[in-house]
């Protein structure tokens, strides 16, 4: 389901073979062997007079992107790689086109990141010997059957596929009022993580002290590439210095699959094509790997949690199900991850969900239910259907796919264009008195007027799919939709959405079209209502969907943020006297809330264009591919 690589490239070395009857091991000393050889041909092609030929065996290598540096703390020229001026893309023409380059080679001819792979196999392997059981974050100790090892990525990477994509930064415009409104939040954020979280998954900005939920700095890695888009240079090297000197995978912890790849894997990705800084590439790498042992189901539906240091995958303790949003929106980063490394299987794997997914039944005209069993690989709980928790970026990465590998892939457009023709068929409605249009839940039959703020993001998928050339009444609905999400945020007190609405389908008087049941009145710090906000300005240039927006980040100033540093969760959106601060910065608050409104507010529409990247469900940006 990818692009075919193209040709083979030439090679820049020959190999000839001078003895019989020893096999090549890929060893350190026959490599240095290979390039004498070269040498020596070079040598004596050039006595004889024919330049030519020894012209043919030199291959120019041009990377679009910066070579990749060193991984060290604060590699040599690293503020050159901030400050640089890129080469602006103009929307209208034809993209810039980027190839991987090429990886640094020591002096010994072994690859860089190669050797920091063998080193964090050793380590494992002596884990292995003195740690076997696993203790889940959930407390249960498990004792697992085998534990696996990292792959040698010598024999995996051996052939790597060119495959080309948009180049998807340029250097941005000055902010303007707005966005320096938006740094300025980021920077109030980052000081309560600096001061009170540092390396640690999440700020609890009240009671200054940090959560931890994997242990692997949720918060710093969701945040790099908000800062390299904000233009924190500063921020942005005490970051990578603290992910080159202390982010270390080999860690005795569980992490939800689906958690790890939105956030961390794909933090790293678009990091890495933001900066061009190989630092964050293997890092990237090396945590793929690590998550690849959740495919190791007899469905080849994957775990819903891994054990990164030991590599044991398994179900939560009550169920052997995963749900369907969280198998589905995992192929984004592992798909990019393949084109970048050359290494096949981490595209296979996801594909391959893809693909089971696509051939099942228990659909209703595109709608899918929200679990499926690791072990059968059926649907579970059938007859239940949400665009809300559970089930809500399947759909987006449906779209998004399609986008990402050049809208080559039509299965994946037709399961999209069906899912919402079956939203407008089942689950659409309209609310009293304002008639809002909403998306409900259906449930063995019977609908239910509630609504997640999770699925606010569909406005924004529509109108991106609408960009890209599907039906106007798509657009249609967008708007709509738009329309309802601010007013779950403009009919609170403070302005803010709470986590769940439901919606008055009947005339009564003293009824707004929104109501919000006492257990569903929080808000933490989400971002969907912002992100189709982006999207929606993006494609039709209204400038209401900026004035929304700034309305909604000055109620986060008002009502969440925390004078100390960071912001904070509420428990009543309801209440602007006793809003109720839970105490809980989440990372998707720098990682996507801020940076969308960042875009939002942009007056630069080239920036991050909807041309050239595709951004996963934590926003974190990524690639279009170019036709092969």
């Amino acid at each position: 389901m990818y692009p075919p690589p193209p040709p083979a490239p030439h090679r820049d070395f020959i190999s000839v073979t001078l003895s019989l009857g020893e096999s090549y091991d890929n060893s350190k000393s026959r490599r240095r062997r290979s390039c004498w050889r070269r040498n020596v041909i070079l040598f004596f092609l050039a006595l004889s007079g024919r330049p030519a030929e020894v012209e043919k065996m030199k291959l120019e290598v041009l990377p679009v992107l910066p070579a990749p540096q060193k991984e060290s703390a604060e590699p040599e020229g690293f503020a050159d790689i901030l400050s640089q001026k890129r080469q602006r893309h103009f929307r209208r023409g034809p993209p810039h086109l980027q190839i991987r380059p090429p990886n640094t080679v020591s002096k010994d001819g072994v690859q860089g990141d190669a050797k920091e792979g063998e080193a964090a196999l050793g380590k494992a392997q002596q884990e292995e010997n003195t740690q076997r059981t696993v203790i889940s974050w959930r407390g249960a100790v498990i004792e697992p059957e085998q534990a696996t090892e990292l792959p040698d990525r010598r024999a995996e990477a051996s052939n790597k596929p060119l495959v080309l994509a948009s180049k998807i930064w340029k250097e941005p415009v000055p902010p303007n009022e707005r966005q320096r409104g938006v740094i300025e939040a980021f920077l109030h954020a980052w000081k309560g993580y600096q001061k009170f979280a540092w390396g640690h998954d999440e700020l609890k900005p009240v009671s200054k002290t940090f959560s931890e939920w994997f242990g692997l700095g949720l918060t710093l890695i969701d945040a790099l590439d908000t800062m390299w888009i904000l233009g924190l240079k500063q921020e942005f090297k005490q970051a990578r210095r603290w992910v080159s000197e202390n982010l270390d995978f080999q860690k005795n912890v569980d992490v939800n699959l689906f958690e790890s790849t939105i956030r961390i894997l794909g933090g790293l990705l678009s990091t890495y094509h933001l900066s061009g800084d190989s630092l964050f590439l293997s890092k990237a790498e090396d945590f793929g790997k690590r998550l690849m042992p959740a495919f190791t189901t007899p469905s080849k539906i994957p775990y819903s949690d891994v054990n990164i240091g030991t590599g044991f995958a398994h179900s939560p303790q009550w169920t052997s199900d995963s749900t369907v949003a969280e198998v589905t929106s995992i192929q984004l980063e592992f798909r990019e991850l393949s084109r970048l490394t050359g290494i096949k299987k981490f595209q296979e794997a996801v594909e391959e969900v893809t693909k089971h997914i696509h051939s099942l039944s228990g659909k209703k005209d595109g709608l899918v239910p929200m679990f499926i069993n690791t072990n059968s690989g059926l649907f579970t709980h059938p007859g239940v259907f949400t665009l809300g928790a559970r089930a809500d970026s399947y759909y987006e990465y449906l779209l998004k796919q399609w986008i990402q590998g050049g809208k080559k892939e039509t299965q994946l457009l037709d399961d999209y264009v069906k899912a919402i023709e079956g939203v407008k068929a089942h689950l659409l409605r309209q609310s009293q008195p304002r008639k809002l249009t909403f998306v409900g839940e259906l449930a063995h039959g019977r609908f239910s007027a509630k609504m997640d703020h999770l699925v606010c993001f569909l406005p924004g998928t529509l109108a991106l799919g609408v960009h890209h050339g599907l039906p106007a009444d798509h657009m249609d609905l967008a708007r709509a939709l738009m329309e309802t999400c601010y007013q779950m945020n403009q009919q609170m007190e403070t302005g803010l959405s709470p986590e769940i609405a439901h919606f008055n389908m009947y005339p009564r008087a003293d009824h707004k079209d929104v109501e919000v049941k006492p257990a569903d009145r929080h808000n933490l710090l989400r971002p969907e209502t912002v992100e189709s906000l982006f999207y929606l300005y993006r494609v039709t240039r209204d400038r209401k969907y900026q004035d929304w927006g700034w309305e909604i980040l000055q109620s986060f100033n008002k009502y969440t943020r925390v004078p100390s540093g960071g912001y904070s969760s509420i428990n009543n959106v309801q209440n602007s006297h006793r809003p109720e601060p839970r105490d809980k910065m989440e990372s998707f608050f720098v990682g996507e809330t801020l940076k969308y409104l960042y875009l939002l507010f942009s007056d630069d529409l080239e920036l991050l264009s909807l041309d050239t990247c595709v951004f996963n469900t934590e926003a974190h940006p990524l690639p279009i591919w170019a036709p092969a």
